[in-house]
């Protein structure tokens, strides 16, 4: 019995495309710079769509669930464009002040847990900045014997089934002198009490979350990056593919 394999590319006739036979194009154009932004999207959003016709074919959501998930889905373009506007120019000055940093912890839980890893390495890729990330819930496992007054902790905490638990790990850190920056659900007082910093984002399903929370993280390490002169689209010893086993 062989695996049944299917590919999620943005370039239709990348190798993937002809070592596996069912293909998955994204679509979303050529994104010049190495670190991707958009191609991470574009492909988050395909295992979305691909988790949901799975789900259809073998009925483990109902059709209404679908629907509900379907058409936020959609919806999420406006969101992406929300953050974009309101938030890139705090972030600005943000990268400003953490410009010279020398390290930084990213914090998340549950479906938002990834989305930290995704974080960290868009810090380390473009700004050469030493940025780990961790389960919210592991902190006390050894991470937070790194934290101090030097070391910023930036937290996912998004609404759902791990927000208060997020928000206690946060409060844990915030007890040792770290800096918190929050990426958060806009309007919410509970976050304004808990972080130095806030990266508000548009309250959507905890299911899609992960695609407005990453934008935030993003447009930091772009402007941290900046403000250290740093080349964003070209970074040092990375290639856009990699062809070494």
């Amino acid at each position: 019995f062989g695996p049944r394999m299917v590919g999620i590319t943005n370039r239709a006739e990348s190798s993937l495309s002809r070592l596996v036979p069912h293909i998955i194009d994204t679509h979303a154009g050529i994104e010049i710079g190495v670190a991707a932004t958009k191609t991470f999207t574009a492909q988050v959003m395909a295992f979305y769509l691909l988790a949901l016709d799975l789900a259809y074919r073998r009925q483990t959501l109902a059709p209404e669930r679908i629907e509900e998930i379907l058409t936020q889905l959609h919806q999420l373009p406006a969101h992406i464009e929300q953050v974009l506007e309101s938030q890139e120019r705090y972030i600005e000055e943000l990268a400003h002040e953490f410009g010279d940093t020398q390290d930084f912890i990213y914090l998340g839980r549950g479906v938002n847990f990834p989305i930290a890893l995704e974080g960290a390495l868009k810090l380390k890729e473009i700004s050469y900045i030493h940025a780990e990330g961790y389960p919210a819930g592991e902190m006390k496992h050894g991470p937070i014997a790194l934290l101090d007054a030097k070391v910023p902790v930036v937290a996912i905490a998004m609404p759902g089934s791990v927000y208060d638990k997020v928000l206690s790990n946060a409060q844990e850190a915030k007890a040792r002198d770290a800096q918190l920056i929050g990426v958060v659900p806009m309007n919410d007082t509970d976050a304004e009490d808990t972080f130095d910093r806030l990266l508000p984002v548009p309250v959507v399903d905890e299911l899609l979350s992960p695609i407005v929370a990453v934008i935030p993280l993003q447009l930091l390490a772009y402007h941290i990056a900046a403000r250290r002169g740093l080349d964003v689209d070209q970074p040092r010893n990375l290639a856009k593919s990699v062809t070494v086993e």
